[in-house]
């Protein structure tokens, strides 16, 4: 360890997402003190989603920033600490462990909490950002109901693509399912469970196709979207080839599901498991009730460890089992192990 540390703390949690702040309530509860990061995403992915309606206590429904700010008052309530700091790399290497922000600020911590999340993909076209919970969304399962009737488009020819585009069925006029190769990356399960749609025209597939404005505004949401088709595959690479089509197409919502990038960057030096996708690898797995890492006393929750369901709901679940994993190992520590005595501390 070096000796440029601003501080000590009991605990630490990267992430200001849902799962992120339900261990900073259950943390703080628990007396463990807890300092918590926002990361590069504030709030996390729910922040993109303007109204919220199936998150349990709402009949009414709750907009996603409203519901990360009321959890980060209850947080602050209760004890927790919150900075706007971005953790950049965390040593694992000595205990307690040394947290480094991208800032140049270093802290030792008993225990670290990885909530930090997964990124959805986007494409980066015109439109994009503006309409971002306005009628686009990376979420099917939390924004589809509210665009019942319309024509839905799909961006994507993988698993999560397949998965989104047949739950809208329940929702949408048509699906139109845009992919910009001839072959689905999808599994054969999912690739049937389509075909299936498709025959009995809830979904249209739109091969080698591509995205390349959505036009609308935040008041109307969106109205319609640029698309280019190219036999070849890939026409956005060949806007110039006289055989790439250009055309406005109709539309009320765009789901992007070209995938996530867990935000799992900084841990890849502590010795945790990662999958291929590069999520955080827990000891029993999402849903068995245990959040630890091969790392002692390194705990991961929601997105960043979730790459099935991904729902505001589970992600607290897990940011609440993960403070209470925490909290046991940190009681299981001897007292004289606990930097506490011997770090900097902060003022309460």
């Amino acid at each position: 360890m070096t000796d440029d540390v601003v501080e000590h703390r009991r605990l630490i949690i990267a992430g200001t997402g849902i799962a992120g702040l339900t261990a900073a309530i259950y943390a703080a509860r628990s007396n463990n003190d807890p300092l918590v990061f926002e990361g590069d995403e504030p709030g996390g992915q729910l922040t993109l989603t303007t109204d919220v309606a199936n998150y349990p206590g709402f009949p009414e429904g709750i907009s996603g920033p409203d519901l990360v700010n009321d959890m980060k008052e209850q947080a602050q309530q209760f004890g927790a600490e919150l900075d706007h700091g971005i953790v950049e790399n965390v040593d694992a290497s000595d205990r307690p462990f040394r947290v480094e922000l991208a800032n140049g600020d270093a802290y030792t911590a008993d225990a670290v909490i990885a909530a930090s999340g997964a990124s959805a993909r986007t494409l980066g076209v015109p439109g994009e950002d503006e309409l971002m919970g306005y009628g686009v969304s990376t979420c099917a399962t939390c924004d589809g109901a509210f665009f019942r009737d319309e024509d839905m488009l799909v961006v994507g020819g993988g698993d999560a693509a397949m998965e989104e585009a047949t739950f809208l069925t329940k929702f949408a006029d048509t699906v139109y399912l845009a992919h910009r190769r001839e072959e689905f990356r999808a599994e054969d399960y999912w690739i049937d469970r389509v075909q299936e749609q498709v025959e009995d025209g809830d979904i249209e597939i739109m091969r080698n196709t591509e995205l390349l404005e959505i036009h609308g505004s935040a008041e109307d949401g969106v109205d319609h979207v640029t698309l280019a088709r190219n036999d070849e595959g890939y026409p956005s690479e060949a806007l110039d080839d006289p055989e790439t089509e250009q055309f406005d197409f109709d539309v009320g919502a765009v789901f992007l599901a070209i995938g996530h990038t867990p935000n799992t960057g900084y841990l890849e030096d502590t010795g945790v498991e990662l999958d291929d996708a590069g999520y955080l690898q827990t000891e029993s797995g999402v849903g068995d009730g245990e959040t630890a890492t091969a790392v002692e006393g390194l705990f991961g929750a929601g997105d960043v460890v979730d790459h099935h369901y991904q729902q505001a709901v589970t992600a607290a679940g897990m940011g609440c089992k993960a403070a209470l994993d925490a909290d046991e190992y940190l009681e299981s520590l001897p007292e004289s192990s606990q930097a506490a005595e011997t770090a900097p501390q902060a003022d309460d």
